[in-house]
């Protein structure tokens, strides 16, 4: 690639969230932390005097168009630096343009883990910075006893099989495990519901994603369940999902994340009143939110030092880098492209906020591949003294 400084010219990116189906509201915040953070950078005079040029498209929740869009923006529109992605199986359909066309892609949502290409870096949780966390909590507060419902595609069933071994380990037991569609109705959940009042487990632990998770949540609360005996945990359902499912339906429920918007830090409500500034006053942020956010303003960090699009160069700089995020300092670790992070658990509240009832005081080390299950790093003992608090 012509790293020749171009005085004036914009750098351009590929910005690829969905606006529209069954994923469009959580990838609606992920595309307001990207254009509030460009914004944020421009203001400040873009990098090396040149301003960041997102080239927006809405690939529609459909794997096959953000390969698609994905190939058109690298060819036709020479772009090598692409911002997107939710569901796993957008990413894996990504992941072969990146790599034959040797460009860059930015993931900002938890995953799954046991992947580490070189031309993606991941900024949400590996498994290891929130389902083991879960697990502890769960198996701790609530008992071990584990009903699994999740959408039919691989971010669930790759999670289902951790949280399993997970709980396995703690000497617990999976009553079940069950997959719907992506666009399942309500109805569809009827079911699942009636297997769940049969078989009583001590939690639900729930990987359904998009528009299906608001009819999880409201089939649960017309059986009657209660969540302070018998919750729905996940590591999907953010202030996004709450928002759509309402209070009364979530109120009880429980969610690992490395962020949430009810963090309380200068840094975090600087973030919030923003974000709501920009968007709209009753907008909330959310964890695949904040890394979409914090991830360009690390994307802008490298640039400054490669000065050049190159994504060997760039890849190069952003190792190492470091940024002051809402969630509290992260670091890409250059082992495995992977962030630092800091594991939270949190239980939503009479207001729909996430209630933080175990946080780590450290960010932890990314470990995608779930090397050690029962890491029993100086992070993770702290954890587990804070927890029991």
């Amino acid at each position: 690639m012509d790293c020749t400084p171009k005085s004036g010219e914009p750098w351009r990116v590929g910005v690829l969230f969905s606006q529209t189906g069954v994923t469009a509201g959580i990838e609606r915040t992920q595309l307001q932390g990207t254009l509030m953070a460009i914004e944020e950078i421009n203001a400040g005079g873009g990098v090396d005097g040149r301003e960041i040029l997102p080239v927006v498209r809405d690939p529609q929740s459909d794997p096959a168009l953000f390969s698609a869009l994905a190939e058109r923006l690298m060819t036709e529109e020479r772009v090598s630096v692409l911002f997107g992605c939710y569901m796993s199986s957008t990413r894996k359909a990504i992941l072969p343009v990146v790599e034959r066309r040797n460009g860059l892609l930015l993931y900002s949502t938890l995953y799954e883990g046991f992947e580490c290409s070189r031309n993606v870096i991941y900024t949400g949780a590996a498994p290891n910075q929130n389902g083991r966390q879960l697990a502890d909590y769960l198996t701790r507060e609530y008992g071990s006893r584990v009903y699994m419902v999740g959408s039919d595609y691989i971010y669930p069933y790759e999670s289902s099989r951790i949280m399993r071994e997970l709980v396995l380990q703690r000497s617990g037991k999976i009553l079940a495990e069950k997959y719907l569609p992506l666009n399942a109705t309500q109805k569809a959940f009827a079911p699942v519901i009636r297997d769940i009042r049969r078989k009583q487990p001590d939690f639900i632990f729930s990987t359904v994603v998009g528009a299906a998770t608001a009819h999880l949540y409201h089939a649960y609360a017309e059986a009657g369940f209660d969540p302070a005996r018998m919750p729905i945990a996940s590591l999907t359902t953010s202030e996004a999902e709450i928002s759509d499912i309402g209070v009364a339906a979530s109120r009880g429920h429980v969610t690992a994340a490395p962020y949430f918007d009810s963090i309380d830090s200068e840094a975090n409500r600087r973030f919030v009143a923003r974000y709501r500034e920009r968007f709209g006053e009753h907008e909330r942020t959310n964890a695949s939110c904040e890394a979409a956010y914090f991830q360009v303003h690390l994307f802008a960090q490298a640039l400054r030092i490669a000065s050049c699009m190159d994504t060997d160069r760039l890849r190069d700089a952003i190792f190492g880098q470091e940024f002051d995020a809402p969630q509290g300092r992260v670091r890409i670790d250059p082992d495995n492209n992977h962030t630092y992070l800091w594991p939270r658990v949190g239980r939503v509240d009479a207001e729909g906020r996430f209630e933080i009832v175990a946080e780590s005081p450290v960010a932890m080390k990314p470990d995608p591949y779930l090397v050690d299950h029962n890491a029993a790093d100086e992070a993770d003992i702290r954890w587990r003294r804070q927890a029991a608090v």
